[in-house]
């Protein structure tokens, strides 16, 4: 399966930016910076802590009276409502992951690549006229018992169409090039805690640029079985002096100093948020969290997260805002049926898991799930059995405080815009202000550039 050299490019400035401080490539001409580019490794430490806990994790780091003070503040925080991120990296196909099999324009436009129905395909219960790829039975599942929201023409009017523009325009909440805080990272800025990085979570081996924060601390780890203290060539007595030093700075005095007032709260947070996870480290693949469903097995990276997430929510930590990617490559100019059926299958399996999970933990009606990616495909296949980058695709919104309901329409082939992509039916932002004010409860218009020119969309109960 190919993938463009923008797509490549973009990933790789966005590797390079997540190890702020040790030197930025140059962003090409054009491009906007990824919300979080120009933190310096102070800074870095203490928004997107997960990236450096490591350095911090230790016992002893802060005196007792201030570290309960912490634990009760955050305690008060650990049953609200959960907004889960998921982004499907690439620009995913929306008129393959759910397509009018009898549309005679759709198999115009795909000669090859057109799906048919099986005997084993799910129709969609809200138009007879579609049916769900076949790796998308978990989702149709989910779909008929009123929790998985579908919005089969998101996007924004006059699409940008590089993989690094528009999706920063999706995790920024707003079609800007110069705006250095992602949605959600204005959202926990605002309603946020000065001593929770919790509510902040990129699960992920940097920081998701939706979290992005200016002021209130967020948290970026692998996993929660994955996150220990671990540094080259250093053990034993070694580490435990090591350690005893860094959590002296736990317990310093700024006098005035705000670089140190910053390192000093890192230090706190950071050994907050290891004692929170050491009940997790070293578990494996789901079935060492306690969950009591299956994930899909193997060494994905992305069920385990999700069965990790899961348990972390059971323990009652105080999650807000959480972000991950989707196990696949979306950016299909190439053999398009054999990506999407790998990506989309471990995907909506997974999904499907979670939400089992929620559900017999008694956790779902607190959990919201957004799937969403940058753009979707063009409707006419090209010379390499696979699809180029259009302009509106999919979204879904998972949970069973979800409408159920398809939001918008697939978009009409008939009436293509002037570059012969799909018209969007509802906008992106519409959808952020819609989960800002009527799921986290926050006012949009204080997170979301123009939010009221944006109406609400029946994506909720």
């Amino acid at each position: 399966m190919g993938c463009c050299d923008e797509h490549n490019r973009s990933e790789a400035l966005r590797r390079a930016i997540a190890q702020a401080g040790n030197g930025l490539p140059a962003i090409e001409p054009g491009m906007p910076a990824p919300a979080g580019t120009g933190l310096d490794r102070r800074a870095f430490l203490s928004r997107s802590l997960g990236l450096a806990l490591a350095v911090y994790g230790g016992s002893a780091f802060v005196p007792r009276a201030l570290e309960e003070g912490i634990e009760s503040a955050m305690a008060a925080a650990g049953n609200g409502r959960v907004l889960v991120s998921v982004f499907l990296d690439g620009g995913a196909d929306s008129l393959s992951m759910l397509f009018p099999a009898e549309d005679a324009r759709y198999r115009k436009l795909r000669p090859r690549l057109a799906l048919s129905p099986t005997p084993e395909s799910t129709q969609f219960t809200e138009d007879p006229r579609l049916w769900w790829h076949p790796t998308l039975a978990p989702l149709a599942a989910l779909h008929a018992e009123g929790k998985l929201t579908v919005l089969p023409g998101i996007g924004y009017t006059d699409a940008n169409q590089s993989h690094f523009t528009s999706r920063h325009y999706w995790e920024v909440g707003a079609t800007d090039h110069s705006l250095a805080t992602g949605w959600l990272g204005r959202y926990l800025d605002r309603y946020g805690r000065n001593d929770n990085p919790l509510q902040g979570l990129s699960l992920d081996w940097s920081l998701q640029p939706a979290l992005a924060t200016k002021l209130k601390p967020v948290a970026s780890v692998d996993g929660p079985d994955r996150f220990d203290f671990w540094t080259r060539g250093v053990w034993g007595s070694v580490e435990n002096r090591m350690l005893a030093a860094m959590g002296g700075l736990g317990r310093l005095r700024s006098r005035g100093d705000a670089g140190l007032e910053q390192a000093t709260r890192a230090a706190r947070q950071s050994h907050l948020l290891y004692r929170q996870l050491a009940p997790f480290r070293g578990r494996q693949n789901g079935s060492g969290f306690g969950s009591p469903v299956a994930y899909p097995p193997g060494d994905s990276s992305f069920p385990r997260r999700l069965a990790g997430l899961a348990a972390m929510l059971a323990a009652g930590l105080p999650l807000r805002c959480v972000a991950l990617t989707a196990p696949g490559a979306y950016d299909t100019h190439d053999n398009q049926p054999r990506a999407l059926e790998e990506g989309l299958q471990l995907t909506a399996a997974s999904l499907f898991a979670f939400q089992r999970d929620l559900e017999a933990r008694g956790l779902a009606d607190r959990v919201l799930t957004l799937v969403w990616s940058e753009f979707g495909r063009r409707p006419e296949e090209n010379g390499s059995s696979g699809t180029d980058h259009g302009a509106a695709g999919m979204a879904f919104v998972l949970g069973t405080r979800a409408s159920g309901r398809m939001v918008g329409e697939l978009p009409d082939l008939s009436r293509l815009d002037r570059h012969g992509n799909l018209r969007p039916t509802s906008d992106f932002r519409s959808l952020y202000r819609t989960l800002i004010e009527g799921w986290l409860g926050g006012d949009a218009g204080a997170v979301l550039p123009k939010a009221k020119s944006f109406r609400t969309i029946p994506v909720l109960r």
